[in-house]
């Protein structure tokens, strides 16, 4: 059996979900990854009206539609980053508040215990999205850090994402750390600090995402085998490399779209990935979860995006073979 297949909302939090979901069942979807933005998920709501979950899910169950996932990367990035301007679009008014870092990393970290318990409710068992990273700032830096200034900091990082693990394991939640630059994780030496540093709970495990991998120059297939257990969730998102001897991969400060920089990010299909060997990667590690379409492509319309990548994973997930059919073989 193929996995369930979900669009990851964030692209469209600029249209009201009612409008949205109707849209991906026509594309094909059987499910969706709500974002915590926009009309799409609002946690405040979920905690304070009785009857907001409820609505929310009868309106996808209208479409055919299932949601066991739900994305939190802006909020929970603030938790454990160093704060600065950039963090204030990231997050709602009511976290940014008068904008003292401690005071948006404290409310951040409140939201992220109420989206907890707003998932609980909606009946979705994975938190997905980033955490925020004490070290990020660091790395590649000059002048070098020491190796204490990154054990200190992963040390931060567990020591403010403790309370929001502790409300997982206890509402039967698994937070899924998106891994790529900007977190604590974000290749497979720093994902297995980030899960030592936490001691190695069991709430904490990884969104799987090729693309941010694959420009790194990290082999996706490669992350899979490394931590075949620790995979929650699986962002299907593809890379383009274009290292032309006048471009890097740090992208010389131009926008996405530039023709200057040294990698893009492409619809499914339409970059660098293997995908084929991820999925056989992600068959053999006994992942039996959702693929969502994390879309993201600055030169193709959104819609059109959606409805391709759609098309192409349901011809790229195949079924897993029988136990009797692979002994055939040996």
């Amino acid at each position: 059996m193929t996995r369930p297949l979900l669009l990851s909302t964030g692209p469209w939090t600029d249209l009201h979900l009612d409008a949205l979901a109707p849209k991906a069942a026509d594309w094909g979807y059987q499910g969706l990854e709500l974002c915590c933005w926009g009309d799409h998920f609002e946690i405040q709501r979920a905690a304070g009206e009785a009857d907001y979950c409820q609505h929310k899910l009868d309106l996808l169950t209208r479409h055919e539609l299932v949601v066991p996932v739900i994305n939190q990367r802006r909020v929970g990035q603030a938790v454990a980053d160093q704060i600065d301007r950039r963090h204030h679009d990231l997050v709602p008014d009511y976290v940014w508040g008068d904008g003292k870092p401690l005071g948006v990393q404290q409310r951040a970290a409140e939201e992220m215990l109420a989206t907890v318990r707003a998932a609980e409710k909606l009946g979705a068992g994975i938190v997905v999205g980033g955490a925020g990273s004490p070290v990020w700032p660091g790395v590649a830096a000059f002048p070098p850090p020491s190796p204490e200034y990154f054990q200190e900091g992963l040390k931060t990082f567990a020591r403010l994402w403790t309370p929001i693990l502790d409300a997982c394991r206890d509402a039967g939640i698994k937070f899924a750390l998106e891994v790529r630059p900007g977190q604590t994780a974000f290749d497979i030496a720093s994902a297995d600090q980030t899960l030592e540093a936490i001691g190695g709970r069991e709430e904490l495990g990884f969104a799987f995402d090729p693309g941010s991998l694959h420009w790194q120059g990290v082999d996706p297939i490669e992350f899979v085998r490394r931590f075949p257990s620790r995979i929650y969730h699986v962002h299907v998102k593809d890379a383009a490399l274009t290292l032309h001897g006048r471009s890097g991969i740090l992208c010389s400060y131009l926008p996405a779209g530039h023709p200057g920089r040294g990698w893009e990010p492409r619809s499914p299909g339409h970059g660098g990935i293997d995908w084929e060997g991820v999925i056989r990667a992600l068959q053999a590690a006994g992942y039996d979860g959702a693929l969502a379409i994390d879309w993201e492509d600055p030169h193709m319309d959104r819609d059109y995006g959606a409805e391709d990548a759609c098309k192409f994973v349901k011809r790229l997930d195949f079924p897993a073979a029988r136990a009797k059919e692979s002994e055939a073989f040996s």
